[in-house]
């Protein structure tokens, strides 16, 4: 029965995501072999920190239409042929083919400083060096204020975010100051965000990258942002949509740094060198891989994460954790159950980042599994084990997923909140699918921390993986 083959399922993933418990579990409500298979494979034998490792550190980012996209494509290719499980890459579109090179941004005047940036996906690089002034997008009255303003970034490197009062996190202001002195800052801080969004809105920019390309036709060497993420060194880090030159965030002390030095008249100059490397129309693929059902070979489990990453990082939690721990769900299901009644899919989504691109595609490539897909577990945040799952609004998946909790061990349970028949979740490709109406449920673990200190940040490394969580 379908139970049974999404018990084994269910056991494995939920398994392969809480490894802090120990190797030895007695809590076993069933004596059904595959599960204990499973788990002591899972726990006894786990490769996922070596699968981590080559992944993160040796690939790295995964931007899409960036050789490191592909790199992790034909490596999870290659992981599935040494284990003999079938997968192929199927293409979906194009991209813009972009290849990130060396970045190196200092301050020169009027003191010595090399300055933490990253230069936005997508960007323009230099032609070598260069070195320029520093000026503020200024409060103007009006569009014909700003033409007139224009000729003055020739030369010049724009500052184009506001500059954050502080960098320490509310937390520590929450925790360590008077209230009265936490109530100003927040004040003073909202009001002066309000205000440089006018700055904008007031030259007839609906947001700020809507005057970029008049900036750059004036001659401006560069734009420099900071999007700060509200932890401690952190900001997160996106695209861009210059043209010619190149766009960096720099992190929210070394902005404030140059934006004060530009705003108290002491001519801060700067020196940029950023290499990058546009390399036209670029192919982008999921990665699928397979193992065929034998009795009800039309019907599907599918496991779902995405592959590609923002690359100010290595895109470690967001989702280096999801996609390793899907790899290691099929690996250890390949060994514990290798001849499942049902179709049972990895699907590794390219393209998530920008639009849920891949996972959609799929959707509509095969309808033939979105005929038969009974369900899809989708894993898309962070490191910590996971400790809720909701039905995404289906009234009858309560009664499977007591089914299915009560063959899981107490080790694994015991963390996770049911919340049933909740509602539908957006923000990664189970979308996909629950949008077509189709069973598709994320997979969710600890929240705050990830937001602030990981997802999309430029700390979105290796060493934030918690392994005995994973």
């Amino acid at each position: 029965m379908i139970v049974r083959l999404l018990n084994h399922v269910a056991t494995l993933v939920l398994a392969v995501g809480t490894l802090s418990v120990a190797a030895f579990a007695q809590t076993f409500p069933t004596d059904d072999p595959v599960i204990k298979q499973i788990w002591t494979e899972g726990m006894e034998n786990s490769q996922l920190y070596p699968l981590a490792q080559a992944l993160l550190d040796s690939i790295g980012p995964r931007l899409p239409g960036s050789p490191g996209n592909d790199a992790a494509v034909q490596w999870l290719l290659s992981q599935y042929e040494r284990w003999g499980i079938s997968a192929r890459r199927e293409q979906f579109g194009t991209w813009v083919g972009w290849r990130r090179g060396v970045t190196h941004v200092d301050l020169i005047a009027p003191r010595v400083r090399t300055l933490e940036g990253t230069m936005l996906a997508w960007s323009p690089g230099t032609e070598g060096p260069v070195e320029g002034g520093a000026v503020i997008f200024p409060d103007l009255p009006d569009e014909a204020a700003f033409s007139s303003w224009l000729p003055n970034v020739r030369g010049k490197f724009v500052l184009f975010s506001f500059p954050e009062p502080t960098c320490r996190p509310d937390e520590v202001w929450e925790r360590l100051a008077t209230q009265e002195s936490f109530e100003h800052l927040k004040n003073t801080r909202d009001a002066g965000r309000g205000a440089w969004n006018q700055r904008f809105r007031k030259v007839g920019a609906r947001r700020p990258t809507d005057v970029m390309s008049a900036i750059e036709e004036a001659g401006a060497f560069g734009i420099l942002t900071s999007l700060w993420s509200e932890g401690w060194g952190v900001n997160k880090v996106f695209y861009t949509e210059t043209r010619r030159v190149p766009a960096l965030d720099l992190s929210c002390e070394d902005y404030g740094l140059v934006f004060r030095l530009a705003e108290n008249g002491q001519a801060p100059q700067i020196r940029l060198e950023a290499e990058s490397e546009f390399l036209g129309e670029a192919p982008v693929f999921n990665v699928v891989a397979e193992m065929r059902g034998t009795e009800k070979p039309e019907e599907y489990v599918v496991l779902s994460a995405h592959v590609d990453s923002w690359d100010a990082a290595s895109g470690a939690t967001d989702n280096g954790t999801g996609t390793v721990m899907m790899l290691e769900a099929m690996r250890v299901l390949h060994l514990a159950y290798p001849s499942p009644k049902r179709t049972i899919l990895v699907g590794h989504w390219g393209s998530e980042e920008v639009g849920l691109v891949g996972s959609s595609a799929f959707r509509e490539d095969h309808p033939e599994v979105m005929k038969g897909l009974h369900a899809l577990f989708n894993q898309d945040n962070g490191t910590w084990r996971i400790d809720y799952l909701k039905a995404q609004g289906l009234v009858a998946a309560g009664e499977y997923f007591g089914r299915w909790f009560s063959k899981i061990p107490l080790e694994i349970a015991q963390h996770i909140d049911l919340d049933i028949p909740g509602t539908p979740g957006r923000g990664s490709d189970h979308m996909s699918f629950t949008c077509a109406g189709a069973p598709g449920f994320r997979l969710q673990s600890h929240y705050p921390e990830y937001r602030q200190y990981t997802w999309h940040t430029n700390r979105d490394t290796f060493d934030k993986i918690v392994f005995d969580d994973l």
